[in-house]
C-alpha cells in the first residue's frame, strides 16, 4: 500500500518522527516542493511527492487544519478518486467531508492529546468511529493505540481539558503576580512546575510532599461536598 501524508506542520512531524524510527516508507506532500523536500531530508524514510504521485497513492492522512481540507481535496482531487482519505482535523467532523465528497471513501481519525508529547513520548491515543483499513491500523502501532469512539466525545474531552489548563494558569499567574514574584518564576512554575507535577500526578509517581497536598485538597474538596 502506498501511503501519503498531507501535512507537515506539528502534527505530521510527530507521526514522521515515530515512522521514522520504525523505517516505515511515506510520501510527504506539500505545495512547496521545497519545504517537502527540507521535510523528507530529516526523515529519510519520507519521499517528497508531486501532484501526480500524490493521486496514486492508496491512503492520503490528511493532517491539516480544519479549515484546509475540504479546499485541499477539492483542488487537487476534482473528479472521483479511488485514494482512501484519512481525516486527522480535530475541529472537522469526518461526516462533513463525507457529504461533501459522497462517492469518495473518507475515514475519521483523531489524535487526543497535544502533538509536542506525541513526538517526545510516543504511546498516543487515536480516535476513530470507524472500521479502518488494515494498513492504517499497522501505520498507527508505532504512534500509539486506537480506540473505538465518537469525534464528538473527542472533541469534548479536548475542549474541557483546554479549558481546566488554561483555567489553572490564569489562576497560577495571578496568583503570583498578587504576591510579587518575578517574571522569571511565574515562567518556570507555567513552563516546568505545573506541567510535570500534573504528568505526575497522572502516571502515579508524586513526591511525598506533592501527596501530602493531593490529600489536604481531597479532603477539602469532601467536606465542600457534604
Amino acid at each position: 500500500m502506498k501511503i501519503g501524508l498531507a501535512g507537515i506542520g506539528k502534527l505530521g512531524t510527530a507521526m514522521m518522527t515515530h515512522w521514522h524510527k520504525a523505517n516505515l516508507p511515506i510520501g510527504i506532500y506539500h505545495p512547496d516542493r521545497l519545504k517537502a523536500e527540507q521535510f523528507a531530508e530529516k526523515f529519510p524514510n519520507g519521499r517528497p511527492l508531486n501532484d501526480d504521485e500524490l493521486k496514486q497513492m492508496d491512503i492520503i492522512l490528511l493532517a491539516l487544519p480544519a479549515g484546509k481540507v475540504i479546499s485541499f481535496m477539492e483542488s487537487m482531487f476534482p473528479v472521483e478518486s479511488s485514494v482512501a482519505f484519512i481525516n486527522m482535523a480535530t475541529a472537522l467532523p469526518t461526516k462533513g467531508i463525507s457529504e461533501r465528497f459522497p462517492s469518495f471513501k473518507v475515514y475519521g481519525l483523531k489524535y487526543m492529546g497535544h502533538s509536542r508529547d506525541l513526538m517526545e513520548n510516543g504511546n498516543g491515543l487515536f480516535i476513530s468511529e470507524d472500521q479502518l483499513p488494515g494498513p492504517i491500523v499497522d501505520l498507527i502501532k508505532p504512534l500509539g493505540e486506537i480506540v473505538k469512539d465518537s469525534e464528538g466525545r473527542l472533541v469534548e474531552v479536548n475542549k474541557l481539558a483546554t479549558f481546566f489548563a488554561i483555567k489553572k494558569a490564569v489562576e497560577i499567574e495571578n496568583e503570583f503576580i498578587s504576591k510579587d514574584y518575578p517574571p522569571a518564576y511565574i515562567k518556570r512554575a507555567l513552563a516546568s512546575l505545573a506541567p510535570e507535577v500534573i504528568r505526575s500526578y497522572s502516571q502515579g509517581t508524586l513526591g511525598h510532599f506533592a501527596q501530602e497536598i493531593v490529600k489536604e485538597i481531597k479532603e477539602s474538596t469532601k467536606k465542600a461536598a457534604d
